[in-house]
Protein backbone atom coordinates (compact mmCIF):
# COMPACT_ATOMS: atom_id res chain seq x y z
CA UNK A 1 0.00 0.00 0.00
CA UNK A 2 2.60 2.38 0.39
CA UNK A 3 6.28 3.12 -0.84
CA UNK A 4 8.87 5.30 -0.34
CA UNK A 5 9.95 8.05 -3.25
CA UNK A 6 12.45 10.44 -2.66
CA UNK A 7 13.99 10.95 0.60
CA UNK A 8 11.13 10.37 3.04
CA UNK A 9 8.42 10.90 1.17
CA UNK A 10 5.80 7.92 1.68
CA UNK A 11 3.02 7.68 -0.76
CA UNK A 12 -0.10 5.46 0.48
CA UNK A 13 -2.07 4.27 -2.62
CA UNK A 14 -5.84 4.77 -2.63
CA UNK A 15 -7.03 0.70 -3.54
CA UNK A 16 -9.19 0.90 -6.95
CA UNK A 17 -11.76 -1.22 -5.07
CA UNK A 18 -12.76 1.97 -2.16
CA UNK A 19 -14.01 5.27 -2.24
CA UNK A 20 -13.30 7.89 0.09
CA UNK A 21 -16.12 9.65 0.93
CA UNK A 22 -16.62 12.91 3.43
CA UNK A 23 -19.44 15.63 4.68
CA UNK A 24 -18.46 19.00 5.32
CA UNK A 25 -20.86 22.05 6.47
CA UNK A 26 -21.46 25.08 4.10
CA UNK A 27 -17.80 26.36 5.48
CA UNK A 28 -15.51 23.05 5.15
CA UNK A 29 -15.24 21.66 8.46
CA UNK A 30 -16.03 17.99 8.05
CA UNK A 31 -19.07 16.61 9.53
CA UNK A 32 -18.85 12.56 8.44
CA UNK A 33 -15.82 10.91 7.31
CA UNK A 34 -16.06 7.00 6.39
CA UNK A 35 -13.49 4.33 7.46
CA UNK A 36 -11.63 4.34 4.06
CA UNK A 37 -11.10 8.54 4.52
CA UNK A 38 -10.23 7.45 7.94
CA UNK A 39 -7.97 4.76 6.88
CA UNK A 40 -5.95 6.29 4.11
CA UNK A 41 -5.64 10.24 5.66
CA UNK A 42 -3.86 8.54 8.63
CA UNK A 43 -6.13 10.02 11.27
CA UNK A 44 -9.57 8.85 12.89
CA UNK A 45 -12.58 9.21 12.49
CA UNK A 46 -12.81 11.57 15.59
CA UNK A 47 -10.06 12.74 15.05
CA UNK A 48 -11.69 14.66 11.33
CA UNK A 49 -14.70 15.24 12.57
CA UNK A 50 -14.84 19.42 13.28
CA UNK A 51 -11.99 19.79 11.98
CA UNK A 52 -11.85 21.71 8.35
CA UNK A 53 -11.27 19.89 5.31
CA UNK A 54 -7.71 21.68 4.80
CA UNK A 55 -6.61 19.13 7.76
CA UNK A 56 -5.89 17.30 4.52
CA UNK A 57 -4.53 20.12 2.25
CA UNK A 58 -1.24 19.25 0.60
CA UNK A 59 1.22 22.39 0.11
CA UNK A 60 1.52 21.59 -3.04
CA UNK A 61 -1.66 22.12 -4.28
CA UNK A 62 -1.97 25.34 -5.78
CA UNK A 63 -4.26 27.45 -4.44
CA UNK A 64 -5.79 28.49 -7.31
CA UNK A 65 -7.03 25.01 -7.42
CA UNK A 66 -9.39 25.42 -4.46
CA UNK A 67 -10.37 29.38 -5.23
CA UNK A 68 -11.81 27.63 -7.85
CA UNK A 69 -13.40 24.34 -6.34
CA UNK A 70 -14.93 27.02 -4.20
CA UNK A 71 -16.20 29.31 -6.84
CA UNK A 72 -17.64 26.38 -8.83
CA UNK A 73 -19.58 24.72 -5.95
CA UNK A 74 -21.37 28.34 -5.73
CA UNK A 75 -21.91 29.06 -8.83
CA UNK A 76 -22.58 25.51 -10.67
CA UNK A 77 -23.12 23.10 -7.52
CA UNK A 78 -20.50 21.00 -7.96
CA UNK A 79 -16.64 20.71 -8.65
CA UNK A 80 -14.27 17.88 -10.02
CA UNK A 81 -10.55 17.10 -10.35
CA UNK A 82 -7.11 15.43 -8.95
CA UNK A 83 -5.98 16.33 -5.53
CA UNK A 84 -3.04 15.54 -3.55
CA UNK A 85 -3.74 15.06 -0.15
CA UNK A 86 -1.64 15.16 3.14
CA UNK A 87 -1.68 12.31 5.83
CA UNK A 88 -1.36 12.69 9.40
CA UNK A 89 1.98 11.29 9.31
CA UNK A 90 2.72 14.07 6.69
CA UNK A 91 3.08 11.38 3.86
CA UNK A 92 0.20 11.71 0.52
CA UNK A 93 -1.94 10.35 -1.38
CA UNK A 94 -3.51 11.26 -4.54
CA UNK A 95 -7.15 11.51 -6.15
CA UNK A 96 -9.62 12.39 -7.96
CA UNK A 97 -12.04 14.56 -6.46
CA UNK A 98 -15.98 14.72 -6.91
CA UNK A 99 -17.56 17.93 -4.76
CA UNK A 100 -21.62 18.47 -4.74
CA UNK A 101 -23.82 20.29 -2.91
CA UNK A 102 -26.47 18.68 -0.64
CA UNK A 103 -29.97 20.03 -0.12
CA UNK A 104 -32.76 19.21 2.06
CA UNK A 105 -35.93 20.80 1.70
CA UNK A 106 -34.48 23.24 -1.10
CA UNK A 107 -32.19 24.03 1.21
CA UNK A 108 -28.09 24.39 0.71
CA UNK A 109 -27.09 22.67 3.65
CA UNK A 110 -23.61 20.44 3.16
CA UNK A 111 -21.02 19.59 0.60
CA UNK A 112 -20.19 15.97 0.12
CA UNK A 113 -17.10 14.45 -1.75
CA UNK A 114 -16.44 11.10 -3.15
CA UNK A 115 -12.49 10.42 -3.76
CA UNK A 116 -11.17 7.61 -6.25
CA UNK A 117 -8.00 6.52 -6.92
CA UNK A 118 -5.65 8.14 -10.06
CA UNK A 119 -3.37 6.59 -12.39
CA UNK A 120 0.48 6.75 -11.92
CA UNK A 121 0.63 8.71 -15.18
CA UNK A 122 -1.90 11.14 -13.90
CA UNK A 123 -0.14 11.58 -10.91
CA UNK A 124 3.56 12.30 -12.88
CA UNK A 125 1.11 15.09 -14.90
CA UNK A 126 -0.50 16.77 -12.51
CA UNK A 127 2.11 17.18 -10.19
CA UNK A 128 4.37 18.48 -12.82
CA UNK A 129 1.56 21.00 -13.71
CA UNK A 130 0.90 21.79 -10.54
CA UNK A 131 4.41 22.62 -9.54
CA UNK A 132 4.17 24.83 -12.66
CA UNK A 133 1.04 26.74 -11.85
CA UNK A 134 2.60 27.23 -7.84
CA UNK A 135 5.83 28.78 -9.61
CA UNK A 136 3.84 31.28 -11.91
CA UNK A 137 2.08 32.64 -8.79
CA UNK A 138 5.03 32.73 -6.66
CA UNK A 139 4.07 30.10 -4.71
CA UNK A 140 6.80 27.92 -2.62
CA UNK A 141 7.80 25.00 -5.08
CA UNK A 142 8.81 21.65 -3.55
CA UNK A 143 10.82 19.23 -6.03
CA UNK A 144 9.57 16.08 -6.03
CA UNK A 145 10.88 13.38 -9.53
CA UNK A 146 8.93 9.97 -10.74
CA UNK A 147 11.19 8.16 -12.25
Amino acid sequence: MEFLSGNFLIETIVPKDELIVSRTDLKGIITYANETFAKISGYNSDELIGKSHNIVRHPDMPKFIFKNMWSDLHTKGRWSGIVKNLRKDEGFYWVYAEVSQVFRNDKLVEYKSIRSPISFQDKKNYQLLYDELRERNNEVKRIISYK
